[in-house]
């Protein structure tokens, strides 16, 4: 296990305040990345690190539709746990026994959130390492891109930010929609 101290400092823009990177062990689909990317910039989330060859031979499949791979960095590494800043807690995201119910849990400011392949589990070396290791309370186990939103949702619902109301949904909605509700008054 390496020590803290031994993490380098990475770009300033992975340890602003409320920071998080997505880390991906072996991923193997493009389709569960391509929707990681989308996750990570709809919630915020400052880069997506993986390891492994699998999904550096299939990129070619792009499937991030709203672009986030030009805005959210997507590095390959060697090692999930080198070069994080200064302060970031490891949260493994993994069906192991022993680990704490999200509903429970409490998201640290500062989070490298590590989930396993979709064909497999996170290596116990890392999941030794880690500050927290979590599941989610399901019956079976979720694909990949749908656990990564949940996780992120969750972050985002126990956080103390400002959610914007309707200037958020104006600025995130997609350019074929324009719904808006009936207020009180137009059903009186």
């Amino acid at each position: 296990m390496k020590e803290r101290s031994e993490i380098t400092q990475p770009e300033s823009s992975t340890s602003a305040p409320g920071s998080c990177v997505i880390g991906l062990i072996d991923p193997k689909t493009p389709t569960n990345v391509g929707a990681i990317l989308r996750a990570a910039g709809c919630y915020q989330a400052q880069a997506v690190r993986y390891t492994g060859e699998r999904f550096g031979r299939a990129v070619r499949f792009h499937t991030d539709t709203k672009g986030f791979n030009a805005k959210i960095p997507l590095l390959q590494v060697d090692d999930m746990l080198a070069a994080l800043p200064e302060g970031m807690q490891i949260v493994c995201v993994e069906l192991a026994e022993g680990a704490m119910s999200l509903p429970e849990f409490e998201h640290p400011p500062h989070a490298l959130y590590v989930f396993g392949p979709e064909d497999g589990s996170i290596p116990q070396a890392i999941i030794h390492a880690a500050d927290s290791v979590v599941y989610i309370p399901t019956i079976g186990c979720m694909n990949l891109a749908a656990t990564v939103n949940v996780v992120l949702y969750d972050r985002l619902a126990k956080s103390a930010a400002s959610h914007d109301g309707d200037a958020r949904i104006r600025s995130s909605r997609d350019v074929n929609n324009r719904l808006k509700t009936m207020s009180r008054e137009d059903n009186a």
